[in-house]
């Protein structure tokens, strides 16, 4: 990409400082300094005639414009008198009768040389010197000194190396985003009927569920240039630089017509405009007014379309949204089982896999995960693979880096004592008869109380049989008993309890107090809203929205549905309680049992 180049005057002063001193180096300093070092005395035509008669000269020089002469008396002294109208001089000096020499006095420095020395070296020293200087300032001023020029990366002519073939578990977006390809590739059927294209689109979704690749791929697709800017990079410690910065890259956006500008976590400069009159006309806000007027400002027509992601579209301006801006809002949304099949089999391209590998297995354990988290379980097991000596990565290598990105990594060293052990072996198994001995619930699928790097001692893994966008009352309460159902193989066995439990207390809370403020299942509220929920894609934090007398109630219909769901694991676990000691003593032996020698030994 050409840049257009501004005229910086910093640089025009400096060099012109420069050439000024060069120049008084020239005519007085060096001048002065050869003269020092050469013993140069200048005398008047007198003093010349005088040393003549009186027998002192021995060598003369005559040029156009001086007469330099050595004498007898000061050896190594050289003397200098201005020529003078003298048509007797030379007779004058024949007569002197020493033997005067018409020789060379003043040694003559080579010409090119000496312009080297005294122009040409001084120049470019003080030049180095500059440019060295506004290099340092320009870095610890935060790249001030560029003037507003945007820092977007240019992939020209699809360099991004990434087409729609390269992004799976999307197909909804890549559906919306294939329009403005063809846009791109032929807007004339569109002009034709007088149809003009969204100038923008706005991609939305939890971290990790591929906004960014979307956009690269639809550059690569339309084979046009790409713009890739962070939003954070227009927010500068100078007022005004952000939206010198956004007009820069319109600019150079309506040269490389048609073409794709990508603003990356736009949420840094889209935030909505504050209210009150503090802090109103800061830096923040006068980019977002830039973006504002430049995306009203262009016309679309020409090719130009705005693609920018989000995590965070709640707290996006308006203004930003409003038709004519970012006319579409293109949700990415976290895959669902055959997304999450498909990703993995993009992912496994470039890996050497077994032939025997079920992607679907591990699709149905990773419910939830992103598509960045399931790139990265495909690394894991390539890195176990080559760990363990294999140049294959087998379905093992696969299911363990499922249990690394869930739990961590196995604690090997770690020493526990038999006591706590059997502790572990009939909490982790006291979850799984919970969870097998109820409907409504996931099947068993891996036990195991080898320690992780997480802090867990054990786990209990259940995968469904298939995927559910919709949990139902009895779902979820059966949930919140398979929680606790560690807690009461404690209770029932060693009648004590310890803090094994704590993670499944927050999760049975955290489950129980959704279904009373948020999904309308108590008996109590029924359909009242008493929370909302804030960044649903960042983890969605919730947000009391009654009295605090409400609140109350609200504590005292969790805990009800909490011990209610306990005393149904207890129940359950009494009820088959030498099940419960047989599959605990087996777990002891093995450490880690699958789901299928699970339900063998509950089910003889």
């Amino acid at each position: 990409m050409k840049e257009q180049k501004n005229t910086k005057k910093p640089f025009i002063y400096y060099y012109t400082i420069v050439l000024l001193v060069v120049i008084i180096l020239n005519a007085l300093v060096f001048p002065y300094i050869q003269k020092l070092q050469s013993k140069i005395i200048e005398v008047d035509y007198g003093t010349f005639l005088n040393k003549v008669n009186a027998g002192e000269v021995t060598t003369v020089e005559i040029d156009n414009m001086q007469i330099a002469f050595l004498t007898s008396t000061d050896e190594g002294t050289v003397y200098i008198t201005g020529k003078f109208d003298d048509p007797m001089l030379v007779d004058r000096l024949l007569a002197a009768g020493n033997n005067i020499k018409f020789d060379k006095v003043v040694e003559k420095e080579n010409s090119i040389l000496s312009k080297l020395m005294s122009w040409v070296l001084p120049l470019v020293m003080f030049i180095a010197i500059g440019q060295l200087f506004f290099r340092q300032t320009q870095k610890r001023m935060g790249g001030a000194m560029q003037f507003g020029k945007a820092n977007a990366k240019v992939y020209v002519e699809a360099q991004t190396g990434k087409k729609f073939e390269d992004v799976a578990g999307q197909d909804e977006a890549k559906e919306a985003l294939t329009e403005i390809v063809d846009f791109l590739h032929n807007p004339n059927k569109y002009e034709e009927i007088g149809a003009s294209m969204p100038k923008g689109a706005l991609l939305v979704g939890p971290p990790g569920t591929g906004k960014t690749l979307l956009a690269k791929a639809v550059a690569g697709e339309a084979k046009v240039p790409f713009f890739s800017i962070s939003g954070s990079e227009f927010v500068e410690m100078f007022v005004g630089m952000g939206a010198a910065k956004v007009r820069d890259l319109f600019k150079q956006a309506q040269e490389k017509a048609p073409c794709i500008v990508f603003i990356d976590e736009i949420d840094t400069i889209g935030k909505k405009r504050d209210s009150g009159g503090v802090g109103g006309n800061d830096e923040r806000e006068q980019t977002l007014n830039q973006l504002l007027t430049e995306m009203d400002g262009f016309d679309g027509k020409k090719g130009v379309v705005i693609l920018a992601a989000t995590n965070r579209p709640e707290s996006l301006d308006k203004a930003l949204l409003r038709p004519g801006r970012f006319d579409r809002r293109i949700p990415v949304e976290l895959p669902d089982l055959a997304g999450r099949e498909a990703i993995l089999n993009v992912h496994a391209k470039n890996v050497k896999l077994d032939e025997t590998i079920n992607f679907n297995a591990i699709a149905r354990a990773t419910a939830g995960a992103s598509g960045a988290e399931l790139a990265n379980i495909i690394n894991e097991g390539a890195l176990r693979a080559v760990k363990n000596g294999r140049d294959k990565a087998t379905q093992e290598d696969l299911e363990e880096s499922v249990e690394v990105v869930i739990a961590g990594y196995q604690r090997k060293n770690a020493v526990i004592s038999p006591k706590e052990k059997k502790i572990v072996a009939y909490h982790e198994i006291g979850h799984a008869l919970v969870a097998a001995k109820q409907t409504e619930s996931a099947p068993v699928h891996k036990i195991t109380i080898i320690p992780r790097t997480s802090g867990a001692l054990g786990y209990t893994m259940q995968v469904a049989e298939e995927e559910t966008f919709l949990l139902s009352k009895e779902e979820a309460f059966n949930k919140i008993a398979t929680y606790t159902g560690g807690r009461a193989a404690e209770e029932v066995v060693f009648n004590t309890f310890t803090t094994g439990a704590s993670n499944d207390i927050e999760q049975a809370t955290k489950l129980a107090r959704a279904m009373v403020t948020r999904y309308g299942m108590s008996e109590e509220f029924g359909m009242m809203a008493l929370e909302s929920v804030s960044n649903p894609y960042l983890g969605g934090d919730s947000n009391l929205t009654c009295s605090s007398v409400t609140s109350s109630r609200i504590d005292e219909e969790v805990l009800k549905i909490i011990k209610s769901a306990h005393k149904k694991a207890i129940d359950i676990l009494k009820e088959n309680e030498e099940k419960l000691h047989e599959l605990a003593e087996f777990l002891l032996e093995k450490e880690t049992i699958t789901g299928e020698e699970f339900m063998e030994i509950l089910n003889k």
